[in-house]
């Protein structure tokens, strides 16, 4: 693998890294990246040594809070979160799982409460290995983190 970048370096912010592909759209909807002024780039299917392929978003001039941080862990449980200070990694953030999560996902069951009424989801969250289950506070129900949608 050569030593070029296929997404150009930031000099300062914030960087995303060993996304499971397929997952970079989720995370920059939950942490409302299209709300900001900050400008985002990502890298989709780029080649990685560690997964084979991978996505990648650098946010720059940004830092994330340890809440955003911890949040990224229910679509990526293994992504490296890098502070980029004058193009070099000044810090790595260490993410772990919340066990719950308000606010943010969109129940999936059409029974569910919250859809009727003027309430936030809220899930309980369970890691079983690579897997990961929200499960609904109000309706109870299991679902897999692929089938929550993040409320835009």
């Amino acid at each position: 693998m050569s030593k070029t970048l296929s997404v150009s370096a930031i000099q300062n912010g914030t960087v995303i890294d060993h996304i499971p592909v397929g997952q970079a759209l989720k995370i920059i909807h939950l942490l409302k990246l299209l709300e900001t002024n900050q400008c985002v780039t990502v890298g989709f299917r780029l080649l990685s040594r560690r997964m084979k392929l991978k996505d990648l978003i650098k946010i720059e001039d940004y830092v994330l809070t340890e809440e955003e941080a911890n949040k990224i862990t229910v679509f990526a449980q293994e992504a490296t979160i890098n502070v980029i200070k004058n193009f070099t990694v000044k810090e790595k953030i260490i993410a772990r799982m919340p066990k719950t999560i308000e606010g943010v996902f969109i129940c999936p069951n059409a029974a569910c409460i919250t859809h009727v009424e003027p309430m936030e989801s809220y899930f309980y969250i369970e890691e079983q290995g690579k897997a990961v289950k929200l499960n609904c506070r109000y309706c109870e129900k299991p679902f897999d983190r692929n089938q929550v949608k993040v409320t835009i």
